[in-house]
């Protein structure tokens, strides 16, 4: 049975944020939360691959916890548009500040390492790119289309920015037929002005729609991190929103501070609340829920894409 997130503590609130950052110590990290180091000759190697070819992913930028377990089963997520991020969420490890000129060979290079790294499902996200009028959906699409020229069979899921809205910009990715489209909700409405600065709650909602009506046949996703002071029935409201906005797969994991001037832990969710969200999940119509403390957007995205198809 699910428990209020609150139940043993005051209730979390942004107060109760800023009190964690004016330095009151947070929670301690639970012996049950580890995972794998970045180490192992896969790792070495993709890493050299990685770097040779001049990419970023998701995996080192965002300082994902799986990373080691990841890149020694040689998967990642490729981040495109550079590594220099337009907007300044206050959970994302990423780079902030003037973003970089688009690389229009990125694609091309993208498209090489999926093919030397034996890969028969790729992940592909981006900074934000509010510099730009379409968001970079222009680059998905290239980044897709080369992939599919490069690698044929390999499945392509693209894990989008909300592109200001732009429904023009979720066009373009759309008709390059993604096997998955995904978009992250990240948080609970409440806590939008702390967690996604810049975004809107109901623009992603929006998004995540009309990436359904324009293939409905394509899997979307979205996903949420817990942990940042969200209450449990906060979290039920938005996985039914989610539902009711055609949604399929969704993930729910733990938040982890990237660092000190990262917004702070305010709890550990602990496993079996993961399951009960799972469960209930299913219950509301999910094709595939992927619910756990170290789970990412992409983690086992090839098993959720899966079990959405079945």
């Amino acid at each position: 049975m699910l428990v209020s997130i609150s139940e043993g503590a005051a209730k979390p609130t942004s107060p109760a944020i800023r009190a964690r950052l004016a330095g009151v110590p947070g929670p301690t990290r639970p012996a049950w939360l580890r995972a794998p180091a970045p180490v192992g000759s896969n790792y070495r190697e993709l890493k050299s691959l990685i770097t040779d070819l001049k990419l970023h992913t998701v995996c080192e930028s965002a300082a994902c916890p799986n990373v080691g377990e990841c890149w020694n089963h040689r998967t990642a997520t490729f981040m495109i548009l550079g590594n220099v991020c337009t907007r300044r969420c206050g959970f994302c490890a990423v780079q902030k500040g003037a973003p970089l000129a688009v690389d229009y060979d990125e694609p091309r290079r993208v498209a090489e390492a999926v093919s030397l790294m034996g890969l028969k499902y790729a992940v592909i996200t981006s900074v934000n790119r509010d510099d730009r009028k379409d968001g970079g959906a222009e680059l998905f699409a290239l980044t897709i289309e080369a992939i599919r020229a490069n690698v044929p069979g390999c499945k392509v899921e693209v894990l989008v920015p909300d592109f200001q809205g732009n429904r023009a910009a979720m066009k373009i990715v759309m008709d390059a037929r993604p096997d998955v489209l995904n978009h992250n909700t990240e948080t609970v409405p409440r806590l939008y002005r702390q967690v996604r600065l810049g975004a809107r709650y109901e623009r992603s909602l929006d998004m995540l729609r009309y990436a359904k009506e324009l293939s409905s046949e394509t899997p979307v996703k979205s996903g949420l991190m817990l942990g940042l002071g969200e209450l449990a029935e906060e979290v039920l409201s938005v996985m039914q929103d989610l539902r009711s906005h055609s949604v399929d797969i969704l993930t729910l994991g733990q938040y982890l501070r990237p660092s000190p001037k990262h917004l702070p832990i305010v709890r550990y969710v602990p496993p079996v609340e993961f399951d009960d969200f799972r469960e209930a999940g299913r219950k509301m119509g999910f094709a595939h829920v992927e619910a756990g403390p170290l789970v990412r957007s992409s983690y086992h995205a090839d098993d959720s894409h899966a079990a959405a198809r079945c």
